[in-house]
């Protein structure tokens, strides 16, 4: 074989396929629950829109893009990462004039990052997402991060926690910028090139470091907790109240910063604590982006919203010893018996699929024994025997496989039969 599918990524075979089918449907049932739109977005963006609003500092800008440049000599992106092309939208299509705010939407879909691939990790990866925005309210907050938890509460899942920070206002990380240059600054030799770049660039980037995060001065880093303001103090509080009036428990963890930068004030993620799952146990992770439309030349919209992996949620029901409904069986397969049964059983076939009724038939031009048998491997409920004698009498024999019962059935009555019998 020549061709391999490329260097993570996969292909999703049908055996496959109906496990995705049953996750997307819980989200788009929830979705509509909570009353979240589905929005659908191009999988390439201009690269600016990314390198302003995800940060040029972050690790998805710096290493991770697929960056490429189009005939008309412009450069663009594979998308990292949904809510910046959703804030891009909502931005350019004016959504900040719906009547009805705060808008909310929800997507799914590819999204593309060169790294190392890791159990549950590709290259192309599908995340579900979704994003509040033009409320600053902490209610939203709580609903947001509800409708997350209630994805993986709906998929069966039990063993998650919810672990929350405030990244607080402009005026809070200033000065905790201030304080971890301080800290880092007489050590940073000791740190890894990219966290050397990030201590005037960014330093809170540095307590994100994959590289770094078992140095002992990341463990004593001064806390962003004990530089909130007054206003971001007292909004997290809210934040808190409103789970807590859900009856969702959370843990509070002062070094949770998530790896974009447009985060301010509630940052969350929810892991699996399942014995099974491995050692990245995060499932998913969001919070709050006041500010992102404004700094694409939109009007002030606060935002808040989480992305999840749909790889890492199967992995994580598979953890659990979580099995999926079974795929609908095979309602009827019709077995023709010569030539002249050929053209009125393909007739037949396409009168029972109008009739809402999964049917399927031979195109092998096998004999009557091997049809039976691929009849018995679909798991057939019925079969419909048709032969030149049944054509010519206008009938056809119907079995019933888990009874092995037969009867002669009129084809003019055939529908009403089928419908009779399989709704029992």
């Amino acid at each position: 074989m020549k061709f391999k599918v490329p260097r993570g990524t996969q292909d999703i075979l049908p055996s496959e396929t109906w496990k995705w089918q049953q996750v997307e449907k819980i989200i788009d049932e929830l979705c509509d629950l909570y009353r979240y739109k589905e929005i659908r977005t191009p999988i390439f963006e201009q690269t600016e829109l990314f390198q302003r609003l995800v940060g040029d500092t972050t690790d998805v800008v710096q290493k991770e893009m697929y960056t490429f440049t189009d005939k008309g000599d412009r450069s663009l992106t594979l998308r990292p990462e949904g809510t910046a092309p959703v804030v891009r939208s909502f931005v350019e299509n004016k959504m900040f004039g719906y009547p009805d705010q705060p808008v909310k939407l929800y997507y799914t879909g590819p999204m593309f990052r060169y790294e190392r691939q890791q159990a549950g990790r590709y290259r192309q990866f599908v995340q579900f997402g979704a994003e509040a925005i033009g409320s600053a309210d902490p209610a939203i907050d709580a609903e947001v991060i509800a409708l997350a938890l209630d994805v993986y509460k709906r998929a069966g899942l039990k063993h998650l926690k919810l672990v929350l920070n405030s990244l607080g206002d402009t005026e809070c990380r200033t000065a905790h910028r201030k304080a971890l240059v301080a800290h880092f600054g007489p050590h940073i030799g000791e740190f890894c090139t990219d966290c050397q770049s990030r201590l005037e660039k960014n330093p809170l980037r540095i307590l994100d470091c994959k590289v770094d995060h078992g140095h002992p001065l990341i463990a004593s880093a001064p806390s962003l907790a004990d530089y909130l303001n007054e206003e971001s103090a007292r909004y997290f509080e809210d934040v808190k109240s409103c789970l807590d009036n859900l009856g969702i428990e959370y843990e509070v963890d002062a070094n949770l910063v998530r790896g974009l930068d447009y985060y301010n004030h509630t940052a969350f993620e929810i892991m699996s604590t399942s014995d099974g799952f491995g050692a990245i146990t995060t499932l998913c992770g969001g919070g709050r982006y006041n500010g992102l439309a404004e700094e694409i030349g939109g009007p002030s919209a606060p935002g808040i919203g989480f992305a999840m992996s749909i790889e890492r949620l199967l992995l994580a029901m598979e953890a659990e010893g979580k099995t999926f409904q079974e795929e609908p069986a095979l309602d009827v397969y019709i077995v023709t018996l010569g030539e002249q049964a050929r053209q009125p059983g393909f007739k037949l076939l396409g009168e029972l699929r109008a009739a809402g009724i999964r049917s399927e038939m031979d195109y092998m031009d096998r004999k009557m024994k091997a049809q039976m048998k691929s009849a018995d491997r679909l798991q057939a409920q019925m079969v419909i025997l048709l032969g030149e004698d049944e054509v010519a009498e206008g009938v056809v024999q119907l079995k019933n496989m888990a009874n092995g019962e037969q009867v002669k059935v009129p084809v003019a009555e055939l529908i009403e039969k089928m419908k009779e019998t399989l709704l029992g």
